[in-house]
């Protein structure tokens, strides 16, 4: 049984080698670039619009929303980043369906990838919106004493990220993987659809928790009340 997949190589000419986790993710990638071009190179202002723009609105609309209610002020601003975690973790789960896939998120070094975006995104956004000094001078407040929990606590929370989606992706595919050997057949069509619902969940759990952290980061302090004279 294949634990991930990694274990699945395609091909190898000496310490380079092409395993499933590459394959699988730049495949992915390519999907879904392709299905962005196709659904977004017929957009229409007008009243009648096809399946496909609805669909994409929908989901563009849902995003904004929970941007919007995690705290940061110009979902915009954030959809880019957040919005392509979500899908592409949802995706991976989604495509669970065909015969041969593994979802590159059931790979340690991929989801720990997608771990170091968020550590690289939350200062980048956190500079943009307060400056790099005033982004940095969060790290000493309330006290500089808190200088090294800050620096933990991100170090802490990107590996927790990584290995939690890590965990359940892997944990998932292995259960399936379990009951279509000691099970007919029937049952773990269920359990695959348990799957892709778990699936989601964890995209929108990962795609939250990344704008929660961009929030923290760029969230400003407002000035306290004056005194009165």
């Amino acid at each position: 049984m294949r634990l991930s997949p990694d274990q699945m190589i395609f091909w190898q000419h000496g310490f380079l080698k092409i395993n499933g986790t590459i394959a699988f993710t730049w495949g992915l990638m390519l999907v879904m670039a392709l299905a962005s071009a196709l659904i977004t190179r017929k957009l229409s202002t007008g009243l009648e619009r096809s399946r496909w723009q609805n669909l994409l609105e929908i989901v563009v609309a849902g995003i904004e929303k929970q941007i919007e209610e995690v705290g940061l002020r110009d979902a915009k601003k954030y959809i880019g980043f957040v919005g392509t975690l979500f899908l592409f973790v949802a995706m991976a789960s989604i495509c669970t369906v065909i015969p041969g896939y593994s979802p590159p998120t059931g790979s340690l070094s991929t989801t720990a990838a997608l771990a170091l975006c968020v550590f690289v995104a939350v200062p980048l956004f956190g500079s943009e919106d307060q400056g790099i000094r005033g982004y940095l001078r969060s790290y000493v407040q309330p006290t500089v004493v808190m200088l090294p929990f800050n620096i933990i606590s991100e170090l802490s929370r990107t590996l927790a990220l990584a290995v939690r989606l890590f965990g359940n992706m892997m944990s998932g595919a292995m259960i399936i993987a379990i009951l279509l050997t000691i099970t007919p057949f029937v049952f773990p069509i269920f359990m695959t659809m348990l799957g892709l619902l778990t699936g989601m969940v964890q995209a929108y759990i990962f795609s939250i928790l990344a704008a929660v952290y961009i929030a923290a980061a760029t969230r400003t302090r407002k000035p306290g009340p004056v005194a009165a004279t």
